[in-house]
This record gives structure tokens, sequence and C-alpha cells, in this order.
């Protein structure tokens, strides 16, 4: 099962997939998102219990859990 978190002002809001069960439609449904959340200025995170997080530019739908951090700016 994959997730994908995406960080706001608002909280988080996830999506999840099953890769084993032929959920095609979430995972095109979170690549979208992923997609659109990069183009806006996000950064995205591939984590893993069994590994330190790896900055990711391109979806993976195999990971464990991705997570989208909004772009921070200073002040």
């Amino acid at each position: 099962m994959g997730k994908l978190r995406i960080l706001s002002k608002l909280g988080d809001t996830t999506v999840q997939w099953d890769t084993t069960r032929g959920a095609e439609e979430a995972v095109r449904e979170a690549e979208r998102i992923f997609r659109q959340e990069i183009a806006a200025g996000s950064t995205a995170f591939r984590v893993s219990a069994a590994a330190p997080g790896e900055r990711i530019v391109s979806f993976d739908p195999h990971a464990e859990q991705i997570v989208i951090v909004p772009r921070v700016a200073g002040g």
C-alpha cells in the first residue's frame, strides 16, 4: 500500500493506493496530485522505515510513502 502525504497550512492530506489490487485509478490520481504539487514548487521525499528519506522528482507508485512539502518563504 502506498501513501502520498501533502503538507499544507490547512494540515495534512493523505491519498492511499494499493498496487497489489490493480487500483490504477487511485495511482493515477496520486500521480496527478504529485505532478501538480511539484509544478507549484513543492518538494517531494520518498520515506520508508528501512531507509533515510530521499528527495524525488518523479512519482514512484511503489514507494511506501511520499511526503510533499510546500515551498517555504522566509521573512
